[in-house]
């Protein structure tokens, strides 16, 4: 047999490095974020120079490097779209940034450049963390295992060359290497990142493990299952990948009309300088008013009228701690209908606390003195629920005296002689078997608690049942305030989409004011229920802080991470980062996606009157060229600044104010 009190090579249980996480990975690696920093940093030297009375060819000629740096790869993009007999609002841009500095309007152009360079920045940005997140998930699973060879004998070997079939043996504090079957030993398994669960579950002979999970103490032998490209940890990143690939790509609403708009307004352009030309009007002329209608009608306007509304909102909401990945993310957080929770780590603090200690009649101690009992034999286990009652022994201030010839026994608990006593602690179905004396009050009181969603611990003092300890996660404070508003707010209930036992779920949910309770999923199981919400017309926001909540979150319209306890793929997968887990800010950020896109719908209207009557003006009459630009320069400042009015603090407070 061989010696399972030695580690060949473990595969410990470190977490996954959290580079990846998408505000602490390298952007100024992507070259589309260098030209588009070049482009800006240009455009500021130029119009600086351009204010401060410098000779024309400085700044100038700044204007015109700015064009290049920015401005090469959109127009490069359009001609290949053109190429495919396509005109996409790209070239156009580029198109019209060249008209403007060919009538002396370089200013104009510029901005447009530096507009649709940083976009094309920010999208490269957002897809190279994706690509990098996913990958690091399966960080999650051990590379490396080790394997019992049909002698008996233990060897190391990669995870991918396990086959089903195969037994490995997982020490204490190391990962599951693959999915499989408990055939020997017994032990708790963390598996929070699998099933969302708070509190590590007891594993027996016969029971299921899942790659990537954390076993506790004992030694467990693991038959395996499934193949390495078949577990459950790989199913979560092929899903990600997947709802990624075939999520539709959001575009804001002036996007949607970009192909049209492009193909009248250059037809536009060239009909107004060819056909005057062709009646007999000189080159100058004919070219002086083309290019006047191109500025006119060029979308800097349009463009403004969308962007600095969505762009103030994602400012006042990264000030109040919600990281909103872009504009997109915005205006999708204004069409939220429906809103889902996970329940451990978002609608909980995810980690659990004792409630209640139970006396049991016949123990003779009064509370605090079972409770210093219970942290003293504690105190040297490294389970969450031992920690969380020596946690709640020190809130009382309380001296558990010393313990001697402490022992952890893998799925049952511990024991340990203090002050006299023997004292264990752990499971009830270990400590309070049929034939136990005194057993029977105990286990009606176990029953009580586990239907009333709390995990349940005995206390044996000497051999004898002498107290029940409850334990539950804690619900955060503002999580039923959350949970109403966003019922006011969308006129439609959150959803509970949970790993956790259905029992728990149920408690937690009738605290918080949810009726829609789904428990006992797994990250599939959460995929298809966001997909069924979907389907039935619901535009679905979900909120969760799990490794098993990213391929949800990257399914539903939006997905909003728990950013405190948030793994680097929920960020990653996530579109919008609360960092400070406030619940409170899910309803007031989308509250404030309301505002922005209202904001945005009355500056369209702006803009386009402009348009209107600035082109109509050109058209039908003579527009003088400064008044045209003025025209076209006025209505840019009046939609910027009416934008921008969600910069205000006031803007935040507003939307915070329940309706």
């Amino acid at each position: 047999m061989p010696d399972l009190t030695t580690r060949p090579t473990p595969a410990t249980a470190t977490s996954p490095g959290r580079s990846s996480a998408w505000w602490r990975s390298g952007p100024g690696s992507l070259p589309e974020v260098r030209w588009a920093i070049a482009a800006t940093v240009l455009f500021a030297a130029a119009g600086v120079c351009h204010l401060a009375g410098a000779p024309s060819w400085l700044w100038w000629g700044l204007y015109l490097a700015c064009y290049a740096a920015g401005g090469w790869e959109p127009g490069l993009a359009g001609l290949r779209a053109l190429r495919e007999r396509t005109l996409d609002v790209d070239l156009l841009m580029v198109v019209a940034a060249i008209g403007a500095a060919a009538i002396g309007q370089v200013f104009d152009g510029a901005l447009l450049i530096v507009i649709f360079a940083t976009s094309g920045a920010l999208e490269a940005v957002a897809t190279k963390r994706t690509a990098d997140s996913v990958r690091s998930l399966l960080d999650l699973a051990p590379e490396r295992a080790t394997r019992l060879d049909p002698a008996g004998q233990e060897e190391v070997v990669e995870t991918t060359e396990l086959a089903v079939g195969d037994v490995i043996v997982v020490r204490p504090g190391e990962r599951v290497g693959a999915d499989g079957q408990v055939i020997a030993g017994a032990g708790d398994v963390d598996q929070a990142t699998i099933t969302g669960e708070s509190v590590p579950v007891d594993k027996q002979i016969g029971d299921e493990v899942f790659a990537g999970t954390v076993n506790g103490a004992g030694v467990l032998r693991v038959r395996v299952d499934r193949p390495a490209g078949e577990t459950v940890i790989a199913r979560i990143v092929a899903m990600v990948e997947q709802a990624s690939a075939t999520k539709a790509r959001t575009q804001l609403f002036i996007e949607k009309v970009e192909q049209r708009y492009s193909v009248v307004m250059v037809a536009a352009t060239v009909a107004l300088f060819a056909i005057p030309l062709a009646l007999g009007q000189n080159l100058q002329d004919s070219l002086l008013r083309a290019m006047t209608f191109m500025i006119v009608a060029s979308p800097c306007a349009v463009v403004l009228a969308t962007m600095p509304p969505l762009l103030a909102a994602i400012a006042t909401a990264g000030r109040h701690g919600v990281l909103i990945k872009s504009a997109v993310v915005m205006e999708q957080l204004a069409g939220i209908t429906q809103v889902a929770f996970d329940k451990t780590g978002t609608l909980t603090e995810g980690r659990p606390h004792l409630t209640h200690l139970h006396a049991l009649p016949g123990s003779g101690l009064d509370d605090d003195r079972l409770l210093a009992l219970a942290a003293a034999a504690e105190d040297g286990s490294e389970h969450p629920l031992g920690r969380a009652v020596v946690a709640a022994a020190r809130d009382r201030d309380l001296h558990p005296p010393a313990a001697t010839q402490f022992a952890s026994v893998p799925g049952r608990g511990v024991r340990a002689h203090v002050a006299g006593h023997l004292v264990e602690i752990g499971s009830p179905a270990h400590l309070l078997p049929e034939s136990a004396p005194g057993a029977g009050p105990a286990r009606t009181l176990v029953t009580e608690l586990e239907d009333g969603g709390h995990t349940a611990v005995v206390m044996l003092l000497d051999g004898r049942p002498a107290a029940v300890l409850a334990l539950a996660d804690h619900i955060r404070p503002e999580a039923a305030e959350a949970v109403a508003r966003l019922t006011a707010l969308t006129h439609t209930a959150p959803v509970l989409l949970t790993g956790d036992n259905p029992r728990a779920a149920a408690r937690l949910a009738a605290r918080t004011g949810i009726t829609d309770v789904r428990a006992g999923l797994l990250p599939q199981d959460k995929v298809a229920a966001v997909g069924e919400l979907q389907q039935k017309g619901a535009r679905v926001a979900l909120v969760g802080d799990g490794v098993n909540d990213a391929p949800a979150l990257a399914t539903a319209h939006t997905g909003v991470a728990m950013g405190r306890t948030g793994a680097d793929l929920t960020l990653d997968a996530a579109d919008a980062v609360i960092t400070r887990d406030e619940l409170a800010t899910v309803p007031t950020v989308i509250a404030l996606a309301r505002r922005a896109r209202r904001l945005v719908m009355a500056n369209l209207a702006i803009a386009a009157t402009f348009i209107v009557v600035l082109v109509a003006w050109d058209l039908l009459g003579e527009l003088p060229l400064p008044l045209g630009v003025a025209g076209h320069e006025g209505s840019t400042v009046i939609v910027g600044l009416n934008g921008l009015r969600l910069l205000r603090t006031a803007a935040w407070r507003r939307a915070s104010t329940p309706t």
